[in-house]
């Protein structure tokens, strides 16, 4: 079991910068890749940023590349989304997600059923 709580969201303005950081608890947190998608109203959920087990390795989408940046800490089992540059359309439900069955190598899992735990969610909104 993993347990995954998110921190760090709220109200920013557009061309700012936030933050968030999502702590694990439970298994070894140094033995499998994270993520982090997000969710805008009306929309469907979608990737934003993944690192690998040991943090070599890292990939996102071009909607957010060079504005977004994903980082890990396995000493202190957490994995952080430093967001600058921020735009309204950046604003949205941000969630981290543990995947657990990547323990090892360079692959980055980029999508939803790859993942197996998820954090609750925290709120990032952008105004004009």
């Amino acid at each position: 079991q993993v347990q995954l709580v998110e921190s760090g969201g709220g109200l920013v303005q557009a061309g700012g910068s936030l933050r968030l950081s999502c702590a694990a608890s439970g298994r070894t947190f140094s033995r499998y890749a994270m993520g982090w998608f997000r969710q805008a109203p009306g929309k469907e959920r979608e990737f934003v940023a993944a690192i690998n087990w040991s943090g070599g390795s890292t990939s996102a989408p071009d909607s957010v590349k060079g504005r977004f940046a994903i980082s890990r800490d396995n000493a202190k089992n957490t994995v952080y989304l430093q967001m600058n540059s921020l735009k309204p359309e950046d604003t949205a439900v941000y969630y981290c997600a543990a995947g657990t069955s990547y323990t090892s190598g360079y692959y980055v899992p980029i999508a939803e059923y790859e993942y197996d735990y998820w954090g609750q969610g925290t709120q990032v909104t952008v105004s004009s």
